[in-house]
């Protein structure tokens, strides 16, 4: 079949929807987010991971984030192997194609490692959750061009890897992971601006009290 009649059209026609290991990693990049916002509202209003821990919230944080990091990787693992278990689609084994994903991964882990570093361990894994509040918002590269650098750092990743490897499964996963992330977003950014919202009220409550005592 020449190439020209397969068309961007046809992409889609390569996934084998099938495959039990496609439906096992759209599971587990639906999962992760929704885990890790659960339990970090959970711990924010019981404090149940601080108190399992002996009341160090720094520890707990610790905790949720190599729990995080643990589910990231499986999740990783499983969307290799999904796509492993998927035909190729020569529009995708260009050169050129070639070049573009390892762009988008390197650009994709640059957002990921240096939010990572502006923020901190405790700032990257929810710690706003556990008490463990920033001074204020972080402005620097990468946060000055993308509100959210390590979710479209990492679907930046999944979108290079699905080229690298040729697979329109892995568009379609990436396709996925953008979804979820902007809805995670939608359920993230206005309850972390709240966290910071009520501490500035503490704050402002608590000067003016000790100014009357002055």
């Amino acid at each position: 079949m020449p190439l020209v009649a397969l068309g961007v059209a046809d992409l889609f026609n390569f996934v084998d929807y099938s495959k039990t290991s496609l439906a096992i990693s759209a599971a587990a990049i639906a999962f992760n987010p929704t885990f890790w916002n659960i339990v970090a509202r959970r711990e924010y209003r019981t404090k149940f991971l601080t108190r399992a821990f002996g009341g160090n919230s720094q520890v707990a944080c610790y905790f949720l984030a190599v729990t995080i990091f643990g589910l990231g990787l499986v999740r990783d693992f499983l969307y290799e192997r999904a796509l492993r278990d998927q035909p190729s689609h020569p529009l995708l084994e260009g050169t050129y194609v070639k070049y573009a994903a390892y762009a988008l991964l390197a650009l994709g882990n640059l957002l990921v490692i240096t939010s990572t570093l502006r923020l901190g361990i405790t700032g990257t894994f929810l710690g706003d959750y556990f008490g463990i509040l920033m001074d204020g918002i972080v402005t620097g590269f990468p946060f000055n061009v993308t509100s959210a650098p390590m979710y479209y750092g990492s679907t930046m990743s999944f979108l290079g890897t699905a080229l690298l490897y040729g697979k329109p499964a892995g568009l379609l996963l990436t396709a996925w992971v953008l979804f979820v992330y902007i809805i995670a977003i939608q359920f993230e950014n206005p309850f972390t601006a709240e966290i910071y919202a009520k501490r500035d009220r503490e704050r402002a409550k608590a000067a003016g009290t000790g100014k009357k005592e002055l």
